[in-house]
């Protein structure tokens, strides 16, 4: 018996279905009956079908196979697949149209595309409180892409309200007086010496007797 490696045979158009199918396809072009060599490539179809009984869930995965038979076929097949005309060598060749790649300022790039779709969004609002409070929600969500690139850098507002004001060519811009914050968006300088005097915070009476619920009177309660 005379051993013949597979390196001398045929090359196999798409191994993942193995030879035997190959063997199949080639004979489907030589049968000249077309009603039986359509019988015949279903056939194929089916068993091709059975091969992979993971994929039985997906959707159009049929057609796909019939694809799949014109190429092993190098498209020399006359068959009809159930849906659609069958597929050329030149629908197969074509390469896919180029998906456009975003280009953004190499500058700017950290802040993200859609910092400079919301800038393009306010320099077109007509209504000037709108803008500025838009403008100054830009600002607060670029301190916040700016800080999750610079974990361990000290963000200053002046960066922030300078590159906003490239970025808008000048047209948009945050008062001096504001304080950026990347959570709560923009507030005064006032809140933050609030902060520091300890605004907000209860009163020396309050904090003795406990407040609503405190002290004294969760003992009453305690007690009822």
């Amino acid at each position: 018996m005379q051993m013949q490696y597979n390196s001398n045979k045929e090359n196999l158009e798409m191994p993942e279905y193995g030879r035997n199918v190959q063997l199949l396809v080639n004979h489907a072009r030589t049968i000249e009956d077309d009603e039986f060599r359509q019988a015949f490539a279903e056939r194929i179809i089916d068993l091709m079908h059975q091969m992979n009984p993971q994929n039985r869930t997906i959707e159009d995965y049929r057609t796909k196979l019939w694809k799949h038979l014109f190429q092993i076929a190098r498209f020399d097949l006359k068959v009809q697949p159930p849906e659609g005309d069958p597929p050329t060598r030149e629908e197969f060749m074509a390469k896919p149209a180029k998906v456009p790649y975003p280009q953004a300022d190499a500058r700017y790039r950290h802040y993200g595309t859609n910092v400079k779709r919301m800038i393009s969004k306010a320099r077109a609002m007509d209504d000037p409180t709108k803008q500025q409070a838009f403008t100054n929600i830009i600002a607060s969500y670029m301190k916040l892409a700016y800080r999750t690139w610079n974990k361990e850098h000290f963000i200053s507002d002046e960066v922030i309200k300078g590159d906003l004001s490239s970025l808008s060519d000048g047209e948009l811009s945050v008062r001096d007086s504001i304080y950026v914050d990347p959570i709560n968006n923009v507030r005064n300088d006032n809140s933050k010496d609030k902060r520091r005097s300890g605004g907000g915070k209860r009163s020396n009476n309050q904090n003795r007797s406990g407040g609503k619920y405190g002290r004294n009177n969760s003992k009453n309660y305690r007690r009822k």
